[in-house]
């Protein structure tokens, strides 16, 4: 494993733990909303508890999800940087594997999101709403492609640096 820079405030984070918060995520939202409630940007409901996919009633209340909230204000939770010559080789193939993990994690949770795929410092810088879909594409790239994976976690922000080079 490449010995990287950590930057400060962040942690090298084993493959083999789960992130657990310390802090809450200020994007989460602060107490409970009446149900149902419709996001009116992304069409997600929230209902028992949790936002999921599906049809709101006409007197829904409506409420941006935080998803949506983090979208409009281009504040990303997770980060993916993607590097290498095996990416520059296969760029179209990789990326699809990283739409299609979003689109999977995106059914069950509608908060999981890719927010920008972006070329950055030579390979590719990919952004989305949730720790856990950014910390999934790293663990979908490991699997399909090996290469090096790190995860470096800021548990007073909330925010998830995962770096796949090969």
């Amino acid at each position: 494993m490449n010995s990287r820079s950590i930057p400060p405030g962040f942690h090298l984070v084993r493959r083999d733990r789960l992130l657990q918060e310390q802090s809450h995520d200020p994007y989460k939202l602060k107490g409970k909303l009446p149900e149902p409630t419709a996001c009116p940007q992304c069409g997600a409901v929230f209902r028992n508890g949790r936002w999921n996919w599906g049809d709101a009633p006409p007197q829904a209340h409506h409420e941006t999800c935080p998803a949506c909230h983090r979208l409009n204000d281009r504040f990303p939770a997770g980060f993916v940087s993607l590097g290498g010559g095996f990416l520059a080789a296969h760029r179209d193939e990789i990326l699809n594997l990283v739409r299609h993990e979003e689109q999977r994690e995106r059914q069950a949770h509608p908060l999981q999101r890719l927010m920008a795929i972006e070329d950055h410092d030579g390979g590719v810088m990919v952004t989305t709403t949730d720790v856990h879909l950014a910390r999934g594409i790293g663990e979908a790239l490991h699997h399909a492609y090996q290469g090096e994976l790190e995860y470096h976690y800021k548990p007073d922000d909330n925010l998830l640096r995962v770096h796949w080079t090969r």
